[in-house]
C-alpha cells in the first residue's frame, strides 16, 4: 500500500489536469436523431432473440449513425472510433464514395451468383491484381475471413498432396470447420469440437513474452524494452524461435509431407504480436523445401494499414503462395478474398467448388471504391504518418507509467501491453499481466469519455487501436489524454482502497 501511495504522490505531482474529461475534436457534422427501438427492449431482445455476442462493455452501446472516425449512439452521443470493427472500416464509416457506389450500383444490378459474368467483377479483380506482387493473379471472391482461410486450407491440401498444416501459437484465422484448429487460442476453442486433424501449433515468436527477443528485434518504430543479444544485421532470437518450428520436422511431420503454413504478418487478435526480423523469410523457406505452400493471412494487416507497404508481408520480405484478405477489403461490406497463383487455383477444378455471394456486383462496386479511395486520399500514408506519431506518444506514456509493459505495432495497427506494475518481475523473465477487472475499469471509463478500442492477447490484457485509416493526429492527442486520464483514474481508485 505504501508503495502505491507514494505512486499516487507522484501522479499528483505530474498531472495537474483538470477533473474534466478530454475534450472531443471538434467535427462539422449533426447526426440524425434516433427513431428506433428503446435501448431497453433492444437488450431484452439481444437477452432473449439473438445469440451471445462479445460484449465489449458493462453498459452495451446501442450505436446509430457513424461518420468517416466517429460513431454516435442512440442518445447521441459521440465517440472516436479506435477500433474500426475490428480493422474493417478501413476509409472510414459512410464514407460519401462508398455509399455512392453502393446506391448506384444497386439500381443496376444487385445480385447474380457466381455462375453468371459481370463486368464490376472484372474490374475489381482487375484492381486488386495490380496490388499484388509476383504471380498472384488469380482471385476467388468470398464473404468473410473465415471463408477465404478455409478454402486456403482447401488449397494447400489439394496442391500439395499432403494433410498436414503449420500455424503459430497465438495465431487466429477464423473458427468454422477446419479454422477452429487451426486458430491457437484456447478462448476460442469449444469443448465438444474437434481441434483438427494434422494440424501442428509452432511456438509464437513474441519478443516481449517470449523465451527470447528483446530491443532491437521487430520492424517497427518501437522496441520492447528488454535486452538481447541481437544487432542491426542479425536476429538470434529469430534463429531460435525457428528451430523451435524447424523441430516440428523432427517429432511430428515426416520429412517433405507439409501441406501447408498459414501466419498472420502481425497477429491481431492475439494482441498485435509482431515476429521477430527474418522470421518468417526462413520459415517460408523450410515449409517450400519441405513440399507446402506459404498462406499470408492478410485479413486484419492489408490494405494499407501498416502504413510502409499495402500488404505487411512485404515488411517481412516474402512472396506468398496464397494470400488471404477480408475485413477493410469492403469498409464493413462483407467481401472478401483469396489470391494464389494461376497454377495453384487449378488445383479446385478436381470436383465442385462454389459460392452463392462471392463477386456480387455491389460487393465488387464497393471493392473498387475503397481501392480508390486509398489512392486518391493517401491513407497508406496517413497510416504510416499517423501510426508512427501515435506509437512515439505511446512510447512517452510508457515511460511515465509501470502499467505499460509493451508498445508494439506499424502504422494504424496498434497494441499496448499492460501488466501489473507492482508486480514487476520482469528482470526475472516473469511478465503479469494486469487483471481483467482493471482492464475492464480502464476501458469503461475510456468508453464515458467517448473513446472505444479493443482488446485482445491470451490474457485479454492488451489495447487494440486499429481505427479507420482516416484519423488525424489530433484523435491521437484526444486518445492520449483519455487514456492518461483513465490510468490516473485506476491509480487513484486502487489508493483509495477502491479497487
Amino acid at each position: 500500500m505504501k508503495n502505491i501511495r507514494n505512486k499516487f504522490k507522484g501522479l499528483n505531482k505530474h498531472y495537474t489536469t483538470s477533473r474534466l474529461s478530454p475534450e472531443l475534436p471538434p467535427i462539422d457534422f449533426k447526426p440524425l436523431p434516433y427513431k428506433g427501438l428503446s435501448y431497453e427492449k433492444a437488450q431484452s431482445m439481444q437477452l432473449d432473440n439473438v445469440f451471445p455476442q462479445v460484449q465489449m462493455y458493462e453498459e452495451p452501446l446501442l450505436l446509430h449513425e457513424g461518420k468517416m472516425q466517429w460513431l454516435f449512439d442512440h442518445k447521441g452521443q459521440r465517440y472516436l472510433d479506435m477500433f474500426g470493427g475490428i480493422a474493417t472500416v478501413s476509409v472510414g464509416h459512410c464514407h460519401p464514395r462508398i455509399t455512392e457506389a453502393i446506391a448506384e450500383q444497386s439500381s443496376i444490378l444487385g445480385h447474380v451468383s457466381g455462375a453468371y459474368e459481370h463486368p464490376k467483377m472484372y474490374e475489381y479483380v482487375e484492381a486488386l491484381v495490380s496490388k499484388m506482387p509476383g504471380d498472384l493473379k488469380t482471385v476467388y471472391l468470398v464473404n468473410s475471413g473465415s471463408e477465404a482461410n478455409e478454402l486456403a486450407m482447401q488449397l494447400v491440401r489439394l496442391h500439395s498432396g499432403n494433410h498436414d498444416v503449420i500455424s503459430i501459437q497465438n495465431c487466429y484465422h477464423g473458427v468454422s470447420g477446419n479454422l477452429h484448429g487451426l486458430t491457437a487460442l484456447a478462448s476460442a476453442k469449444f469443448t465438444n469440437t474437434s481441434a483438427g486433424n494434422f494440424i501442428h501449433h509452432a511456438m509464437c515468436p513474441d519478443v516481449f513474452k517470449g523465451i527470447w527477443g528483446g530491443k532491437k528485434c521487430r520492424d517497427s518504430p518501437v522496441q520492447t524494452q528488454r535486452s538481447c543479444e541481437c544487432d542491426r544485421v542479425h536476429c538470434r532470437a529469430a534463429d531460435k524461435y525457428y528451430e523451435q518450428l524447424e523441430d516440428i520436422f523432427s517429432y511430428s511431420i515426416p520429412r517433405g509431407k507439409v501441406a501447408g503454413f498459414f501466419a498472420e504478418s502481425i497477429q491481431g487478435v492475439g494482441g498485435i504480436v509482431q515476429f521477430p526480423r527474418g522470421y518468417l523469410k526462413r520459415v517460408y523457406e523450410l515449409i517450400r523445401s519441405n513440399g507446402g505452400l506459404c498462406v499470408a493471412d492478410e485479413v486484419q494487416t492489408g490494405f494499407g494499414r501498416t502504413g510502409e507497404h499495402f500488404w505487411n508481408f512485404q515488411s517481412h520480405g516474402v512472396t506468398p503462395d496464397i494470400v488471404t484478405m477480408a475485413k477493410g477489403i469492403g469498409n464493413g461490406f462483407p467481401m472478401a478474398a483469396v489470391v494464389t497463383t494461376p497454377e495453384i487455383a487449378r488445383s479446385l477444378n478436381s470436383a465442385f467448388h462454389f459460392n452463392t455471394f462471392g463477386g456480387n456486383p455491389v460487393s465488387c462496386a464497393v471493392g473498387v471504391s475503397v481501392l480508390k479511395v486509398i489512392d486518391e486520399e493517401g491513407l497508406q500514408k496517413n497510416c504510416l504518418e499517423v501510426g508512427t506519431y501515435f506509437l512515439e506518444k505511446l512510447c512517452g506514456m510508457r515511460r511515465e507509467w509501470k502499467i505499460i509493459g509493451d508498445v508494439r505495432g506499424k502504422g494504424l495497427m496498434i497494441g499496448v501491453e499492460l501488466i501489473d506494475g507492482d508486480q514487476d518481475d520482469s528482470d526475472k523473465g516473469i511478465i503479469n499481466p494486469l487483471n481483467c477487472r482493471a482492464i475492464s475499469r480502464i476501458k469503461n471509463d475510456c468508453l464515458k469519455m467517448g473513446l472505444l478500442f479493443g482488446v485482445g492477447g491470451v490474457r485479454s490484457n492488451v489495447l487494440r487501436f486499429m481505427p479507420p485509416m482516416c484519423v488525424t493526429k489530433d484523435d491521437v492527442d484526444f486518445t492520449i489524454a483519455v487514456l492518461r486520464r483513465a490510468m490516473q483514474n485506476y491509480y487513484e481508485a486502487k489508493y483509495r482502497n477502491n479497487f
